[in-house]
């Protein structure tokens, strides 16, 4: 048996995409939770809200999209997405990893966290958060005290 690379990982899920008014200063935001309800703001660029957004609203644009395209390119090569690993947070900065799988051979990809979810969601991958990284995201939560949050798909 090989080390479990998922050790140190929790499990999430996406609860939603919102726009978060800080400062006069209107900032994608999407919000990850974990079973216990301990949730992880990520703020993301607003291309990458309106992609995840689209996926949990189930909304197909009339044209693909950049993620939409690249899941088309994975089938095709019968690539597999195996699950996002977001792994490390340096400076406020999220960083995390695509784990693609082609031919029993899995292979890892630095990312954006915000480019992973949206294709993870697109197949219904696993998304893993670091325990430590999640454990900071309580901080990062206090930054939403009076900030005004906005669903932007209502």
């Amino acid at each position: 048996m090989g080390i479990d690379i998922y050790e140190d990982f929790e499990e999430i899920r996406v609860k939603d995409v919102y726009i978060v008014d800080v400062f006069t200063d209107p900032t994608p935001v999407v919000l990850l939770e974990d079973t216990q309800g301990k949730m992880l703001p990520i703020y993301i660029g607003h291309l990458e809200a309106l992609s995840i957004g689209n996926v949990i609203k189930n909304i197909s644009p009339p044209r693909p999209m950049a993620h939409d395209l690249m899941i088309n390119i994975f089938e095709r090569l019968e690539v597999k997405i195996e699950g996002v690993l977001i792994d490390e947070k340096i400076d406020k900065i999220y960083y995390a990893r695509l784990l693609l799988k082609k031919d029993n051979n899995v292979m890892q990809f630095d990312a954006r966290p915000s480019d992973c979810i949206a294709l993870a969601l697109r197949v219904g991958a696993p998304i893993r958060v670091r325990k430590k990284v999640l454990e900071s995201s309580e901080v990062e939560m206090s930054r939403f005290e009076g900030a005004r949050v906005i669903n932007i798909f209502g």
